[in-house]
């Protein structure tokens, strides 16, 4: 029994997420299960009637309480959605250590770093526990100590091109 691999969507590209929603219904079509957790997404998908359609096989976890972008909240209320997150980590880690499903994506969970919510050494220790789950995490910013925790690392990027006339 092998290790689940662990792959990195990042970039400053649209389609991280959806990317990951691709792999999670190929994971389902194959009989497996997958949980997915996503953070920093204000309203996110959470509210998506579809993804909610294909429970029990693709279930989708948002433990910030939160509309808002992250970002424009208060103080106060970056402080509550903190220790939301950190509760949304802490059910990423039991899923994990406890074989729950057999993929995990973690959704914008590099905003985390980035933001100083959570540290690499934070990720890694989490990431420690997948036994055979396969892990997706996606977000914007990238780094070489991120890059090594990943079997794959894929940079999405948006191209402008000039339009013929």
């Amino acid at each position: 029994m092998g290790k689940g691999l662990v792959h990195i969507y990042a970039g400053d590209g649209r389609g991280k997420s959806p990317a990951a929603i691709g792999r999670a219904v190929m994971a389902a079509v194959e009989g497996k299960s997958v949980v997915m957790i996503q953070f920093l997404k204000g309203r996110g998908l959470g509210d998506s009637d579809f993804l909610r359609r294909m429970e029990p096989e693709i279930k989708l976890f948002r433990f910030e309480k939160s509309d808002e972008n992250f970002a424009e909240l208060s103080d106060e209320k970056k402080r509550e959605e903190i220790m939301n997150i950190r509760n949304g980590i802490n059910f990423a880690k039991k899923v994990l250590s406890t074989g729950e499903c057999d993929l995990l994506i973690l959704d914008e969970v590099l905003g985390l770093v980035e933001k100083g919510i959570i540290t690499v050494e934070d990720l890694k220790n989490l990431l420690e526990c997948r036994g055979e789950t396969s892990v997706i995490l996606t977000g914007i910013s990238l780094n070489d100590q991120i890059c090594m925790l990943a079997d794959q690392v894929s940079k999405i990027e948006t191209l402008k091109f000039k339009v013929w006339e």
